[in-house]
């Protein structure tokens, strides 16, 4: 039997797979399709201080090896989902955070006093890295002074777990992330999507209304890869793998490089049960190999120079 727990600042997960903002919605919309007591948790759909239309469409378009998105964080506003969506996640049989995001440093602050009152959710993510919108967006995660004080003044005023989530589009995400460290922040979440853009050679047109967007899915995962690794090296506090997740390898790729925990995002578009799948996958190959925790392959890279007769795949089933 594996010990799938792992530990994110002060929040247990019964296992390192959750699912990621945007893709899951408030939950309710897998409801039959997925078991969630057998997730380690679910992150939701991003909650802003008032109500957001998002971007005009078209807003997603499918890729080679993805998608890019320009959803623009369209959402009901924070009081809506209170008294909307999160009576049903706090009913759910596993760990719930709630994704925030602000224009300012005192919307973040505002929105997280907000919903401090409130029961039924066991943390924040604090949405750093959105490239889809014109106010906010990735300023605060792109410049470390901005993101240590921005983090400070929301650790000031919860005292639930709090996790920052960071843009891959900077020069150097790990000074970045030591700076929401320092502010305070338990865990770091790498990576949100990477600027991209698509052009209908027809019309000679941006096939998207705001011409650029966020690339998600398998073509971003060696990016995040490395970003995790990176981070990893540089800061104290766990770190959970995001970017184009689809099979268990692909989440124990982001273990191994040094992430505590991963989150499924595109894949729920073609699989609903994709984390399911992936976090039966990780026990799969803890079983496997003779791994006793989960925990033991965290951070377990070899740096030293590849085997060429590794180079074939392992089953995780």
């Amino acid at each position: 039997m594996v010990d799938m727990r792992v530990q994110i600042g002060p929040l247990e997960l019964r296992n390192p797979v959750l699912t990621a903002s945007g893709t899951f919605g408030y939950a309710k919309e897998f409801e039959g399709l997925v078991d969630f007591s057998r997730l380690g948790g679910v992150v939701s759909k991003t909650v802003t201080l008032e109500p957001r239309a998002g971007n005009p469409p078209p807003r997603i378009v499918e890729t080679p090896a993805g998608m890019l998105n320009s959803i623009g964080l369209a959402n009901d506003g924070v009081d809506r989902f209170i008294a909307e969506k999160l009576p049903y996640l706090a009913s759910l049989s596993t760990r719930v955070i709630v994704n925030v995001a602000g224009k300012s440093e005192e919307e973040f602050v505002a929105i997280v006093e907000r919903l401090e009152r409130e029961s039924g959710f066991d943390a924040f993510e604090l949405n750093f890295s959105c490239p889809n919108v014109k106010e906010g967006g990735l300023a605060f995660s792109s410049d470390p002074k901005v993101t240590e004080r921005v983090t400070r003044a929301v650790r000031r005023v919860t005292s639930r777990c709090l996790i920052v989530k960071l843009t891959p589009n900077v020069t150097d995400i790990a000074s970045i992330a030591r700076a929401a460290e320092d502010g305070g922040a338990d865990a770091i979440s790498a990576i949100n999507t990477v600027v991209g853009m698509a052009v209908d050679v027809y019309t000679r047109r941006p096939r998207l209304a705001t011409v650029t967007g966020g690339l998600s899915g398998p073509a971003i995962r060696p990016i995040a890869v490395a970003r995790v690794w990176q981070i990893a090296q540089q800061v104290r506090i766990p770190v959970i793998g995001v970017g184009g997740i689809f099979q268990p390898e692909d989440a124990l790729e982001f273990l191994i490089a040094g992430a505590t925990a991963v989150q499924i995002g595109t894949a729920h578009f073609v699989q609903p049960d994709a984390a399911i799948r992936v976090a039966e996958g990780i026990e799969n190959y803890c079983e496997r190999y003779g791994f006793r925790s989960v925990r033991q392959i965290i951070g377990s890279l070899d740096t030293t120079s590849p085997d060429p007769s590794s180079a074939a795949a392992i089953s995780t089933e």
